[in-house]
């Protein structure tokens, strides 16, 4: 802007915008400052661009559908209708929590860096390093669930296609799975730029099939509808356990699942414009779109559903193969059913690979992980952490084995939904015990609601951590068991060996990687 010369193409409207958004980038890059950090990253998501991402990785109709079973077996409609419901209102005060964080303090580090700041100064060293191995967990098994139930996807629509005379067993099945972890490599490793103009695509086409299915759904089921009563209320406990009322709450496996990942706006707020607004307004907008579409899905899908028994019995690796199957036909199903696949298979799903790469690039910046410097370096090219981006789809691939399980989709949930609200709650724990008056607030505050709705938000965490270990009968084998417990208490366990053997004398949470502000960067250079 100190060469007017340069911009005489440019209207004195289009030169305002600029100068408008220059100021806010320059104000987000002092406050990272400000936390520790030095820009590394191009600020390339817009607001609008923040809240597609949100939502594309909480995925509404391709993740509903993916993990439809759990509906079924706890408590068949009263399972799918309020086994839904009931855990928005108790996730909406965590979202809350993270939403206020996320605008005080926006950098990819997120979580484990909010714990640290809220922490005594003696215990942030711990508490960031448990919050941040918490999170990795949860983030890479969600990104090798969210592929592995799309190659269920293109396992049921392959059966479909062939009227049943191609059943793909779980080494097939695997195949596919590691083909999409690659695919997903790929994107996630493209330039900011190309990520967030791509991902508001995939957003509207994630919104469309989502309608288009509940529509779907409840027009074309007709007079095989079951009653207005059956659907609300009609409960049917398929889990093995004796006592109904247990069963019905592993029905809050669904939602759960579902509802992770809604902290991506924070890791990427270094890459966000505006974020101190962005960020928390892309929490909530993600939460409240999935918990509002998901919702209405699992409705038309309980009125649709005339026989639950039938569609457990399905030899589709999906139930809602099935049900779209026997309301569409062949032909129906398969056409909605690729716009799912297209859904959880583009980038409105690879979303998660980037959020998880982030946290891991965040981490590493700390000198948090093994190999730290390798999987800290942005790559020159497209200015993003491409090495970060393979660490979690290499664990991905690890964690896949578990497909081999018939408890695989059970196992990877309970994990990661353990893993995110674990790293979820910590910070908000620790800011109503010792941090009451560490939160500088952002543009987003709770102001003196923080209390109460922390309370609530530590006390559902604690008891759907202690729920999602359980397995899904009371008589359980080796394959059906639930692996969630194994993978959680695999990766603590290396953790805490860490961090008593090594960690704790080097490890101080998160490391400035700046001392002074970085002076603002030109409006061409911003632009560009």
């Amino acid at each position: 802007m100190s060469d007017p010369q340069k911009l005489d193409h440019i209207s004195p409207k289009a030169v305002d915008i600029q100068a408008t958004h220059h100021v806010v980038l320059s104000a987000d890059d002092e406050l990272l400052a400000e936390l520790g950090y030095k820009a590394e990253f191009k600020r390339e998501f817009s607001m609008i661009e923040t809240m597609a991402f949100a939502f594309s990785i909480l995925g509404a109709g391709a993740a509903v559908t993916s993990i439809f079973s759990f509906s079924l077996v706890s408590g068949g409609h009263v399972g799918m209708v309020w086994g839904w419901l009931i855990p928005c209102f108790f996730v909406m005060t965590v979202a809350l929590s993270m939403a206020e964080f996320a605008s005080s303090m926006p950098t990819s580090a997120g979580l484990y860096y909010f714990s640290a700041k809220m922490a005594p100064p003696k215990w942030a060293p711990l508490a960031s390093w448990i919050t941040g191995w918490a999170n990795i967990t949860g983030q890479i098994t969600l990104v090798c669930s969210i592929d592995f139930t799309c190659a269920q996807m293109i396992a049921s629509a392959i059966t479909v296609a062939s009227d049943g005379s191609t059943v793909l067993g779980t080494g097939p099945t695997f195949g596919i799975l590691l083909a999409i972890l690659f695919f997903h490599g790929v994107v996630c490793s493209a330039a900011t730029s190309v990520l967030a103009r791509l991902n508001l695509l995939y957003a509207i086409i994630n919104f469309g099939t989502t309608i288009s299915a509940i529509i779907a759904l409840f027009i074309c089921s007709g007079d095989k509808r079951v009653s207005t009563k059956d659907a609300f209320t009609l409960f049917e406990n398929n889990t093995g356990w004796s006592n109904d009322g247990w069963a019905f709450l592993l029905a809050f496996t669904s939602p759960m699942w579902v509802l992770t990942g809604y902290d991506s706006a924070a890791h990427i707020s270094e890459e966000t414009a505006g974020a101190t607004r962005s960020a928390p307004a892309a929490i909530l907008f993600g939460v409240v779109g999935t918990q509002v579409l998901g919702w209405l899905l699992l409705i038309a899908a309980s009125f649709a559903t005339t026989s639950v028994t039938d569609l457990l019995a399905t030899d589709l690796p999906l139930p809602m193969g099935q049900l779209f199957l026997d309301v569409l036909g062949k032909r129906g199903m398969l056409a909605i059913w690729s716009m799912i696949i297209v859904v959880q298979a583009g980038l409105s799903r690879a979303a998660q690979g980037v959020d998880a790469s982030r946290v891991v690039f965040a981490f590493a910046r700390d000198n948090a992980l093994p190999c730290s410097r390798l999987w800290k370096r942005i790559n020159p090219r497209t200015r993003t952490p491409v090495n970060a981006v393979w660490f979690v789809i290499g664990g991905s691939a690890l964690c896949g084995l578990l497909s081999f399980s018939t408890a695989a989709l059970g196992s990877l949930a309970g994990a990661s939904v353990i893993g995110f609200y674990v790293s979820y709650i910590a910070p908000v724990f620790l800011r109503i015990t010792c941090g009451r008056d560490k939160l500088l607030p952002g543009a987003f505050s709770l102001g003196k609601w923080y209390l109460p709705i922390g309370v609530v938000a530590i006390a559902w965490v604690a008891f759907i951590v202690v729920l999602l270990c359980f397995p899904t009968a009371q008589a359980t084998t080796a394959e059906e068991m639930n692996y969630a417990v194994v993978i959680i208490i695999g990766v603590f366990s290396f953790a805490s060996v860490m961090w008593v053997l090594s960690a704790r004398k080097w490890f101080s949470g998160p490391i400035k990687t700046i001392d002074e502000p970085v002076p603002p960067m030109d409006v061409k250079e911003r632009l560009d």
